[in-house]
């Protein structure tokens, strides 16, 4: 069964962002572990997602890995790509769903509560339902397996305080 990595990257507008998401592709490319890796970006860089699932699709994949490179658990990962990708939101993106639901409901149409809602401008202005985004039917024996965030993992510690040593 052809396998295809693929990782996905928030995206920003300065190029950074991408860049580190397109070497990292590149880095694991050159181990030899999948027959194809690439990478897709959450917002503002190219390619989507959406593309980046296409593409692999063309090129034969019967099983996509799908690998968000986010170090914390949030919208994004527990919800939005999920949706991309056709999967069900984390249970726990499920909860918190509700919640702000709930939170909604109380505060009445005009917003006018106690609570600490987006309300407030933080200035960041570039989110969006990723509804257009979602990925097209797929092929018959096509597969998306998708996996959790990278989180507190050993060698990340190691990382940080290589950095803090200036290593």
């Amino acid at each position: 069964m052809k396998e295809a990595l693929v990782l996905v990257g928030h995206g920003s507008r300065l190029p950074y962002s991408k860049q580190l998401i397109s070497d990292i592709a590149d880095e694991i490319a050159k181990k030899d572990k999948y027959p194809i890796v690439t990478y897709g970006m959450m917002e503002f860089n190219e390619p989507s997602i959406k593309e980046a699932i296409k593409t692999v699709v063309e090129q034969g994949a019967k099983k996509i890995i799908v690998v968000p490179v986010f170090l914390a658990k949030g919208n994004h990962t527990e919800r939005d790509i999920p949706t991309i990708l056709r999967k069900e939101p984390t249970e726990s993106a499920k909860k918190l769903m509700a919640k702000k639901e709930a939170a909604h409901d109380e505060e009445g149409c005009c917003g006018h509560g106690h609570g600490h809602g987006h309300g407030h401008g933080h200035g960041h202005g570039h989110h969006h339902d990723h509804k257009s985004d979602i990925i097209d039917e797929l092929p018959e024996g096509v597969e998306i397996v998708y996996r959790d965030v990278i989180g507190l993992d050993p060698r990340l510690v190691d990382i940080v305080i290589d950095r803090a040593e200036d290593l």
